[in-house]
Parts: C-alpha cells; sequence; structure tokens
C-alpha cells in the first residue's frame, strides 16, 4: 500500500516530482563539478606554475653559509662546487615522480675578441639523461624559462652545428656588441678558448640579457670545472605549507617519529628540499619563496572560490527544493488531511512525503553526478588543458550534502504538515 501511495503520487504529480529532481540535478552537478576540480587542482596548479621557473634551488653548502653572511645571491664566493656525476640522484629521491624538471648551472667570465667582458653561463637546454634506476629524462631550461622569447633564432642543439657549439645570447648584451644569429663568435675563458655560433637571441627581461648561455659542458672546460656546477635549479610539484612543513623547515630532528614521517612522505617544499639534500653531497636547498608561496596562495583562493560556489550552489538548490516540495503538500492538502482523519499520524505522513522527495532526489542525484563529471572535464580542457581525475570521495561527499539539502528543503513542509488540521482543509476552512 505505501509504494502504491508513492508511486500514485508521482503519476498525479510528475510535473513537480520533474522540477524537484531537475533542481536536485542542477546542484549535484555544480557540486561535483566543484568538488572534482577543487580535489585535484593542486596539482593542475602547480603544473600551470612550473612554467614560471623553478621553486627549488640547490647550492653548495659553504656558498649557501658565505651568501647568508655577506648577502652574496648569485656568486659562487666560496668556490665550492657540487659534482656534476649526482645530478641523477635527484630523481631518486622519495618524491621523484614530483620532480618535473631541473637543470644544473656553472657561471663564469668571458673576454669576448673586442676585449670586453660578459657573463658565461653553462646549462642544459633540451638535455637527455639515462638516470640510475634506467629511467630516461628530457630536461633543461628551454621548458624552464619558457617566458623567454626568442626574438632571433631559436633555442640551441646541444649536439652542435656544422662542428661549431652553440650560444645563446641575451638581447641586451647582442644589442651592445651587434650580435646576430649565425654570427660566429670567440670566447676566452679561463682555462681554453672556444669559438661558437649563436643559435638564437633571447629576451628574459631580468640579467640574463646581459649573459651568455653555452651548453654545461662547454662552459666546464671554458672555466677549467670539468665535472662541477655551481647551482641547481629544480622545478617540483609541491604540496602548500602548513603548520606541520614550517616547523620542519626550520628543524626536522624537533619532529616526534610520526609528525617526522608524515612531513617526510607530504610532497612539501621543505621535505623536497630535505631530500634532494640527502642525496646530493655537501648541498643546501632551499625554497625559492616567490614561486612557492604564489603556489600555496593561488591554490588556497581557487580552493576557496570552489567551496563558495559549491556553498551557493546547494543554497540556491534548497530553496528550490522548499518552494517546490510546499508547493507539493498545499495541492495535496486534503488527501493528507483525510489520512489524518482516518487515523494517519504525523510521523507516517511526514515518512510518505520525505520517501518521495528523497526517491525523486535519488533520480536527480544520479543525473546531477554525471552531468558534473562533464562538467569538470570541460573546466579541466579549458582552464587547465588536462582531464580533471575524480576522485572516488566525492561520491559519498555529493551523496551527504544533497541528503543535507534536501531535507533543508523539506523542512517547511514538514512543518507545514504537523499543523495541518483535517477539519480545514476538508472543509475548505
Amino acid at each position: 500500500m505505501f509504494i502504491r501511495m508513492i508511486a500514485k503520487a508521482f503519476f498525479r504529480q510528475w510535473k513537480k516530482m520533474a522540477m524537484i529532481a531537475f533542481t536536485i540535478a542542477l546542484g549535484a552537478s555544480l557540486a561535483t563539478a566543484m568538488l572534482s576540480v577543487m580535489l585535484d587542482v593542486g596539482d593542475k596548479v602547480n603544473q600551470e606554475l612550473k612554467a614560471y621557473g623553478a621553486n627549488i634551488s640547490v647550492v653548495p653548502k659553504d656558498t649557501s653559509v658565505l651568501s647568508s653572511l655577506y648577502e652574496v645571491e648569485d656568486e659562487n664566493i666560496s668556490g665550492a662546487y657540487l659534482k656534476e656525476e649526482e645530478l641523477g640522484k635527484i630523481k631518486t629521491i622519495f618524491w621523484a615522480f614530483n620532480i618535473a624538471d631541473y637543470a644544473p648551472f656553472v657561471s663564469s667570465e668571458v673576454t669576448l675578441e673586442n676585449g670586453d667582458t660578459a657573463r658565461l653561463r653553462g646549462t642544459w637546454f633540451h638535455h637527455h639523461l639515462d638516470l640510475p634506476t634506467g629511467e630516461e629524462l628530457d630536461a633543461g631550461v628551454a621548458s624552464m624559462r619558457s617566458w623567454w622569447e626568442i626574438t632571433e633564432g631559436e633555442w640551441l642543439d646541444e649536439q652542435g652545428s656544422g662542428g661549431l657549439m652553440q650560444a645563446m645570447v641575451g638581447c641586451d648584451l647582442a644589442a651592445k656588441e651587434n650580435l646576430h644569429a649565425g654570427d660566429t663568435i670567440s670566447l676566452h675563458g679561463a682555462a681554453v678558448d672556444a669559438q661558437v655560433q649563436i643559435a638564437g637571441i633571447f629576451d628574459a627581461g631580468g640579467d640574463e640579457d646581459a649573459e651568455i648561455y653555452v651548453p654545461l659542458d662547454l662552459a666546464q672546460e671554458l672555466a677549467g670545472l670539468e665535472g662541477k656546477v655551481d647551482s641547481i635549479e629544480v622545478s617540483a610539484l609541491t604540496t602548500p605549507d602548513n603548520e606541520l612543513a614550517e616547523k620542519a623547515a626550520k628543524d626536522p630532528s624537533s619532529l616526534s617519529v610520526s609528525q617526522y614521517e608524515t612531513w617526510y612522505c607530504t610532497a612539501y617544499v621543505s621535505s623536497i628540499c630535505y631530500q634532494i639534500e640527502e642525496v646530493i653531497t655537501d648541498s643546501v636547498a632551499s625554497a625559492v619563496r616567490q614561486v612557492a608561496d604564489s603556489e600555496g596562495q593561488i591554490l588556497e583562493k581557487t580552493q576557496l572560490l570552489m567551496v563558495l560556489i559549491t556553498i551557493l550552489s546547494l543554497i540556491g538548490a534548497a530553496l528550490g527544493i522548499c518552494n517546490l516540495v510546499t508547493a507539493s503538500v498545499m495541492e495535496r492538502s486534503q488527501e493528507l488531511g483525510l489520512m489524518k482523519a482516518i487515523g494517519a499520524h504525523n510521523m507516517s505522513i511526514i515518512g510518505l512525503v520525505l520517501t518521495e522527495i528523497f526517491c525523486t532526489a535519488l533520480i536527480g542525484t544520479l543525473l546531477g553526478f554525471f552531468a558534473g563529471i562533464g562538467f569538470a572535464q570541460i573546466i579541466g580542457h579549458s582552464v587547465f588543458q588536462a582531464a580533471i581525475s575524480i576522485r572516488p570521495m566525492v561520491v559519498p561527499i555529493v551523496i551527504v550534502l544533497v541528503a543535507l539539502v534536501t531535507l533543508a528543503g523539506c523542512i517547511p513542509a514538514i512543518r507545514m504538515l504537523q499543523s495541518l488540521r483535517p477539519t480545514e482543509v476538508l472543509h475548505g476552512r
């Protein structure tokens, strides 16, 4: 009998039930889409920010100490170096898969043919690396300096062209020395001299515009620093810092065993720095604060926006359900009054109405969930040019939220049912 009554209610008021299902579907779809994006947006935002440079800098321990004492940031004032042979170990740390890119650097002064001096930097450009794990990696500044504008020529080929090694020249130095892509220049280093062909002129918008960039092995040969690098820039996908990460960054030994395990096994920038220091001898790895802080702030604001949109969509759904359910109860007031008159208790009638609404909500939730997955993918491809991963935890969260919203929307109708008097509705008073 109970099921027959529900079925008849659906049949008689199918338009209102369809509107309730549609309202719930809208709320569920927005909640699903926003929660899916919010739970997956961390990696997407990190990947977007990787285009703005490295977020971790690795330097020799002695250089780090002296730089702090004398406030020198760019020069290798101690003469200490890192070992080139250990570069591959960066991809063997616990968070190896979060290391998106990295490149070593070695700096020196060179003299040009006209006697002018210039800063020379050796690094990787499109460098292929065979890792100790058996994996392969393509890394270098071509991807880490994606904002550089190549005003002439193109990115250099580390293999050389026509028997000559290639170089990239900053636009300021090129203008000063009247250099162009395709020109051949002589570089006089501390150890040897070399001729290079200019592959391209770049505009970085910073101090780099007055420098010359060459492959790492050529810079090492010119300076007599074979097998040595003076810094490493690392681009890593990280989790925004919290109190635990800040405490660990100051002194990892101050953590308890459980805190240490949690910190070490979470992709905080401080834990990745710590792990890099474990594999690179006598090194100090530190976060590039401008990039690391931006990641956390942008991620927090993005997630807050998603939460606000979800809350507002659910409030709108609750108001819509409230109006529709109240109107439905008012239309059925005589039927419900008759049930009370023949002995039905308030709880029985409320249970009947709620069952009808929650059955409708179930249909709306299913439709809204799948529509929300579609919305999430549209957002992912439009904003991040990548698919959004749907986390399993989204399903129970959406179900609980829809249930709470539906129940909240039914509260005014429930109060109306409790105050409904059979004599008034049956006699038209």
